[in-house]
């Protein structure tokens, strides 16, 4: 698909309570907390604006601190979507604005993905865009790693946690990891809201198969650079802190 520059906006949701990480975002990475490296890895993708979306006072005045823009949102939403969603009222976003939804533990983000990412949501015009990456078979079997299948246009099939497709042949795949990076417009945003979960999405316990089983479109790309990890755990904070030694100031 043709090149083409698009304005976009990037919404960073940040949960204070993580079950497996708690005060996740303000956990120190080489002396700044992690929704900093967050936030000036999104600032580097050329976004109109760059907005933390937080329901912890903490996370406001930490972003606040470094000179960045967060916006409180309610404790009772369902999802980082619904959080966006309230982000975009409050900022009166219009419902054809583009929002990237970059996970406020994805220090090591590329910006050219978010770009990517933003860029495919118009050039595919689909509802919904992301990325993927290449995996091995050891890979996909992680149940913590989701896969996706799509057509030949790039448009999701299906989203798993299981390896998908079945390699009957046993020939070790192909798979493509998902990278848990969105774009939509605020428009969209608001209906896939109001949307209820569909069985698919409870069983799987992914959010975006509730698109799918409405019937809307969500195209996806090999992202054209590999994003380092995100962090969920303990373990993860150590690799990535090492992975950013030299990012250190």
């Amino acid at each position: 698909m043709g090149e083409q520059v698009v304005e976009f906006r990037i919404a960073i949701p940040a949960r204070y309570a993580s079950e497996r990480l708690p005060g996740k975002p303000l956990r120190k990475i080489h002396g700044r907390a992690m929704i900093e490296w967050v936030y000036r890895a999104a600032q580097q993708a050329g976004a109109v604006e760059v907005v933390v979306a937080t329901d912890d006072q903490r996370i406001v005045d930490e972003v606040e601190g470094f000179g960045g823009r967060a916006c409180m949102t309610a404790g009772s939403h369902r999802s980082g979507t619904d959080r966006i969603l309230e982000v975009a009222k409050k900022l009166a976003w219009s419902d054809d604005d583009i929002v990237v939804n970059l996970q406020g533990d994805e220090p090591l983000m590329p910006a050219a993905n978010i770009v990517q990412v933003a860029t495919n949501l118009v050039s595919s015009g689909c509802a919904m865009a992301t990325l993927h990456k290449r995996v091995d078979a050891r890979h996909a079997r992680d149940p913590n790693l989701v896969k996706l299948v799509h057509d030949r246009r790039g448009q999701a099939l299906y989203f798993s946690r299981a390896p998908v497709p079945f390699d009957r042949g046993g020939a070790g795949g192909p798979y493509l990891g998902h990278i848990g990076i969105y774009a939509y417009r605020v428009g969209f945003i608001e209906i896939f809201s109001g949307l209820e979960p569909c069985d698919l999405e409870i069983a799987e316990s992914l959010e975006q198969l509730r698109a799918l089983c409405n019937g809307y479109r969500i195209h996806s790309e090999l992202a054209r650079e590999l994003p380092g990890p995100g962090i969920d755990t303990e373990a993860d904070l150590r690799e990535v802190t090492k992975l950013m030694e030299p990012k250190a100031p």
